[in-house]
């Protein structure tokens, strides 16, 4: 296969690289970001980008098992981004879409303009049947590129990539097929679509958000002692699905993987809440539905210490507003066990409206039982 050169109606030159592009190879996979999400040597060595301008791209296209492609400003020439087809397979009709962008690069859509140059060349001109695009869970730039593409992801693939060091990291694998390309992005991902501003903000977990009193922070390692406590209350245990007798391993869990999971895969946005002294003073989180991406669910608990003391109105009131602002919400849910009247008081101080009883709604150690409902529209937060 000979090596080709694509231009774009919109100012891009995609073509195979070259040894005098090294340089500029050379200085892009020094970014974080790049040595983050891909498999690029760490440290990334001159010698490096020499081999992959130079040897390993005439390989590639000799053999024709990838398509090795540099994206480059047509009007300056300046290197820009990595695109092309890396794992083809003509025989089979199928490869995957690989790319990196610059550090200089971004914010100019880069990625899904040059990926969708690629699929167009892929389908029209090689004839492929299938194209995929890999990206690690929590590279949500990558995800939204894809998607403006018109590759569609189904959930997440567990343990689908090489992880760096050894082992495996879990990936959203994405799915374009002949017809599907989108060369107007869908209005879901499309730049100021819900989409888009829910990708950027899980993107960038706040590390610290205003809360009246208090703040929402990520959780770290020295509130293990406060989560412990909470969670072992007895009005915590009487309330939620909490395990029994908690044990400090769980809480280390829940600090380090819970919520951080969360972020990563997309399906809802956790925080522990603080007063004034930054002690924890509790949870909250916003758990998307996965049947109806604007509609999230409220959750949230209080250290025994810091009840009665509006610290849990004002961080669900605030978390509340982080979703319809940042995660483009458009309806949040609260449930709590019929009875639970600490939690629904602090429900209707926010807004939510209370419609009813749902029977057997809730599920609590095995046991299904009556829960109230309410929602929160935009409009309704106070």
């Amino acid at each position: 296969m000979d090596p080709i050169e694509l231009a774009t109606g919109d100012g891009l030159v995609l073509r195979a690289w070259q040894p005098e592009d090294a340089d500029d190879v050379f200085r892009a996979c020094q970014d974080p970001l790049i040595q983050r999400w891909t498999m690029v040597p760490v440290p990334y060595l001159h010698e490096h980008a020499a081999d992959f301008t130079g040897a390993l791209t005439r390989a590639a296209w000799a053999t024709e098992t990838s398509a090795p492609l540099g994206v480059f400003d047509a009007r300056s020439g300046d290197l820009l981004a990595s695109g092309g087809l890396v794992a083809l397979d003509r025989a089979r009709g199928d490869a995957e879409v690989g790319t990196w962008v610059a550090p200089w690069a971004r914010g100019r859509r880069v990625a899904e303009r040059a990926g969708r140059a690629v699929a167009h060349w892929a389908f029209e001109v090689l004839g492929l049947r299938r194209l995929i695009w890999r990206a690690e869970v929590g590279n949500h730039a990558s995800k939204l590129s894809a998607e403006r593409v018109g590759f569609t992801f189904d959930g997440y693939v567990r343990a689908a990539l090489p992880a760096r060091g050894g082992g495996f990291a879990d990936g959203w694998h994405g799915v374009l097929l002949p017809g599907e390309v989108c060369d107007t992005p869908p209005a879901w991902v499309a730049p100021g679509g819900p989409g888009a501003r829910r990708a950027h903000a899980l993107s960038h977990p706040p590390i610290r958000l205003p809360a009246g009193p208090g703040t929402l922070r990520t959780l770290r390692d020295e509130d293990l002692d406060d989560v412990v406590a909470t969670f072992r209350d007895p009005d915590t245990i009487q309330w939620t699905s909490i395990p029994l007798d908690y044990r400090p391993e769980q809480g280390r869990d829940f600090i380090r993987h819970a919520y951080p999971a969360m972020w990563l895969r997309g399906t809802g946005a956790g925080f522990a809440f603080a007063d004034g002294d930054d002690r924890f003073a509790g949870t909250v989180d916003l758990r998307i539905s996965a049947l109806d991406p604007v509609t999230a669910e409220v959750g949230y608990s209080a250290a025994p210490w810091a009840r009665g003391k509006g610290f849990t109105t004002e961080a669900v009131r605030a978390a509340c507003a982080f979703g319809f602002e940042r995660l483009a919400l458009g309806r949040i849910v609260w449930r709590a066990h019929v009875g639970n009247d600490a939690s629904r008081r602090v429900a209707e101080k926010v807004g939510f409206v209370v419609e009813g009883v749902q029977r057997d709604s809730c599920v609590q150690r095995g046991e299904r039982v009556d829960g109230w409902v309410a929602t929160l529209l935009p409009g309704d937060l106070t």
